[in-house]
């Protein structure tokens, strides 16, 4: 596998494009366009919130039929909780970018991120999507405009791009995505998107995706909520020339891996761009008797708000950590638990270390921290994804929708 700088559209038959509209101010890009030169095998992971926006319970309902061409995606707006007008307006943008590239209107999928409960400015819209088909290209730049166009309060892009050999052809991964705030398991306010010129079935594809991202985009936790308009979606257009990749093959495994880089290295980047997030947090359970055990156990730690502010204050309050394991709802004996920040052991069969505070304070003021449980009980083990809590985060959601 081998990493290189480029978009979603270093992908053999995608094109795209990001513009600015006038749903975002000051001129900031708010509409993102990615299209396949053919009709692509599709395949989507979307929140598990039992409130949806109207855009995502449209492509919940189209990409049943495995195929897509065209991803549209408005940032600003979140099309959600309008009623009617929110149904209508999903088709409507579908239809319109369908009308102008030429293929149906349920080969279009459709997301939106932003403020809930405001309808979307259709007018602004259609002279962005005029916009937007007219800059369409394959030059890196374009990838790297439309991952611009989908951002939210993100303060950094976040795109990844593997390139690997299946037979005698090269193949490529990339993806995009946004997140930064109201993150949690079972999505959250992210919006993935990962493309591929690899020839895959649907059924494989989606498998495929549902498996990466439970590993991947589920195990990053900012705040804990999630929110209403949040998907990956993968599409696999076949245009490398490679052959079609079966079940159960070196092949298959081989785009699993590529996959689940590229969704590794995009989990990441939202933790570590949390809103007013100044550390990028993993936090791991290691030893429990059961993968709930320890799945439940890193979802409370990195969740939270006193274990988030202690990082944020670099004090190494290691017993916050473990209060958060002893309510997670895991099941471990708490005289058995030895908990690490860094290399250094701070706690030894649940109980005090006599640890060096300056070398616990150095390890807590870098970028990337790692907190390890060890609990001598079984083989299960998991880890999360989190960053510190910062006096930003409050400014940041005090005044979100104003």
């Amino acid at each position: 596998m081998q990493w290189i700088d480029g978009s979603i559209t270093s992908v053999k038959g995608f094109k795209a494009s990001g513009v600015a509209c006038g749903l975002k101010k000051n001129d900031q890009l708010d509409l993102a366009l990615i299209v396949s030169e053919k009709l692509a095998s599709a395949a989507g992971v979307f929140t598990k919130n039992r409130v949806k926006g109207h855009s995502l319970q449209l492509t919940m309902k189209r990409i049943e039929k495995g195929q897509a061409r065209v991803l549209i995606i408005n940032s600003g707006n979140a099309n959600a909780c309008v009623g009617e007008t929110g149904v209508t307006d999903a088709k409507t943008l579908a239809s319109l970018v369908a009308s102008k590239i030429d293929c149906k209107p349920d080969n279009v999928l459709v997301g939106s991120t932003g403020v809930i409960g405001q309808p979307l400015n259709m007018q602004a819209l259609r002279g962005g999507i005029e916009k937007a088909v007219s800059q369409l290209s394959s030059d890196t730049d374009a990838g790297h405009m439309a991952e611009k166009a989908i951002l939210t309060t993100d303060l950094i892009s976040k795109e990844a791009v593997v390139r690997f050999p299946i037979g005698e052809q090269m193949v490529t991964v990339a993806g995009m995505a946004k997140g930064s705030g109201m993150i949690h398991p079972n999505m959250a306010t992210m919006i993935g998107v990962i493309a591929t010129d690899c020839a895959v079935s649907q059924p494989l594809l989606a498998t495929i995706l549902n498996r990466v991202t439970n590993r991947t985009f589920n195990r990053v936790s900012v705040d804990g909520e999630t929110s209403v308009c949040d998907m990956v979606i993968a599409m696999a257009n076949g245009l490398s020339g490679a052959g079609t990749i079966q079940k159960e093959t070196a092949e298959a495994d081989k785009l699993e891996k590529a996959i689940e880089m590229v969704c590794t290295r995009l989990a990441r980047l939202i933790a570590a761009d949390g809103e007013g997030a100044t550390k990028l947090v993993e936090v791991r359970a290691e030893g429990l008797r059961s993968q709930e055990d320890a799945f439940k156990m890193v979802t409370a730690i990195a969740k939270s708000p006193l274990v988030k502010t202690a990082l944020f204050g670099e004090d190494a309050n290691w017993g916050r950590i473990l209060t958060a394991a002893g309510y997670s709802g895991a099941e471990f004996d708490p005289e058995r638990i030895d908990i690490y920040i860094g290399k250094l052991k701070v706690c030894e069969n649940g109980t005090a270390l006599a640890f060096d505070e300056a070398r616990a304070k150095a390890i807590l003021e870098e970028k990337e921290i790692l907190i390890r449980l060890i609990l001598k009980e079984g083989d299960a083990w998991d880890r999360m994804w989190t960053c510190d809590f910062s006096y930003d985060y409050v400014k940041i959601n005090g005044s979100y929708r104003t």
